[in-house]
């Protein structure tokens, strides 16, 4: 018969290697191969924490250490009293008192024992803000419940409570109590509601993602923009994309540079024709002083971008290859929109009043690079105070 060992879990040396590869970027299978570990046991680590790595845990400077605890045990073998030790110590004659009683007495005393004994006692974490604070706890469960981020959260009651200093929270604080559900704060139902829909964080060095497009014949460069475009002086600048979904279904996107607006427009399919006829009617749409150009990628989608000038007179500029970069705030939004337009999901089947209501739902949310006002309200702002 055959006698299981018992299971060995990480050391502290793995666990800190541990989380130095998933800060990096690697896989569950890439760190357990590198420990020796199934991935199940690394993933178990790092839920356990939220995939957020623990601080590192340090001593009091007020308690005793392994040497003074090897002085105690080495004078009770001296036979010397309990306040000759502490003399010796400079330490009170009850804290050696306290210490000899707590791990066994003088007959069982240990030093490495009584340390070790003292580090496990001594994880006794903090409360939150979050899990004292029943009122700010409903507040930031309800906003979270309307697909606000942490940060808008976070954001909005210093905003809407400027003279309450017991309101305030950081987006750190919402993340880690979303991930880490130890803490008793947040529920972890709440965590659909972010737009990741992740349980636990992953590193941002964990993807790369690449970008290749083809040639446009006649494309402006994105260097040849006016000055007004890239420091958002006026509105009605315009970023867009294809924002793509499963069985090659897509969405147009577009974000107005000034305000962080967003349209969202039905497209049947992604040929140029097509693009460029319906983001025509829809920008066509749009009063005067919000039609003043687009930045678009190097996608073939904006091939017929003369003719979408034509009939717009929004002049076209193209960024430069593989840099999606420079079209940050479209970037930006897009994912933004996973949360609603997830990848695995079939686009076509989204009506235009639903991508509307999508699209409201994002123009309604306060934004940090905002200062926290919407960007509904800072279009209807830019409008009315163009001349």
């Amino acid at each position: 018969m055959l006698i299981k060992g018992k299971r060995r879990g990480l050391s502290a040396e793995q666990k800190a290697e541990l989380w130095n590869r998933w800060k990096a970027g690697q896989s569950l299978n890439e760190i357990g191969r590198a420990l020796g570990k199934d991935h199940v046991v690394v993933h178990f680590v790092l839920a356990r924490h939220g995939g957020i790595a623990p601080p590192a845990r340090r001593r009091s400077r007020r308690v005793l250490t392994l040497t003074e605890r090897e002085d105690i045990s080495r004078g009770i073998a001296s036979g010397c009293a309990m306040r000759v030790i502490a003399r010796g110590l400079h330490r009170s004659a009850s804290t050696i008192s306290r210490e000899i009683t707590r791990h066994g007495g003088r007959a069982q005393y240990r030093a490495n024992a009584a340390d070790q004994q003292a580090w496990e006692s001594a994880v006794r974490p903090k409360p939150c803000r979050l899990a004292t604070h029943s009122e700010m706890q409903q507040m930031v469960a309800s906003k979270l419940m309307q697909d606000w981020s942490p940060q808008q959260v976070s954001g909005w009651l210093k905003m809407e409570y400027p003279n309450d200093e017991s309101l305030r929270v950081s987006h750190e604080t919402i993340y880690r109590s979303l991930f880490i559900q130890a803490r008793g704060a947040l529920k972890q139902e709440l965590v659909r509601h972010l737009r990741s829909k992740r349980r636990i964080r992953r590193s941002r060095h964990s993807s790369v993602h690449g970008h290749s497009r083809g040639q446009i014949v006649d494309a402006i460069s994105i260097r040849e923009r006016p000055a007004e475009v890239e420091d958002r002086a006026v509105p009605g600048h315009w970023e867009g994309d294809l924002l793509r979904g499963a069985g090659n279904s897509h969405v147009v996107t577009l974000v107005e540079r000034r305000s962080r607006f967003c349209m969202l427009v039905k497209t049947p399919a992604k040929d140029s024709s097509t693009v460029v006829a319906v983001l025509s009617q829809h920008v066509g749409q749009l009063p005067a002083e919000l039609r003043r150009s687009l930045t678009w990628d190097r996608g073939l989608e904006m091939a017929q971008h003369k003719t979408f000038t034509m009939a717009t007179d929004v002049q076209v500029y193209f960024c430069d290859p593989q840099s999606p970069w420079q079209r940050g705030s479209n970037e930006n939004t897009n994912g933004l929109l996973r949360q609603y337009l997830p990848k695995n999901a079939d686009l076509s089947r989204f009506s235009q009043s639903e991508l509307d209501e999508i699209a409201l739902r994002l123009n309604t949310r306060p934004r940090q690079t905002l200062g926290f006002r919407t960007p509904a309200d800072k279009l209807q702002a830019s409008v009315a105070s163009t001349p």
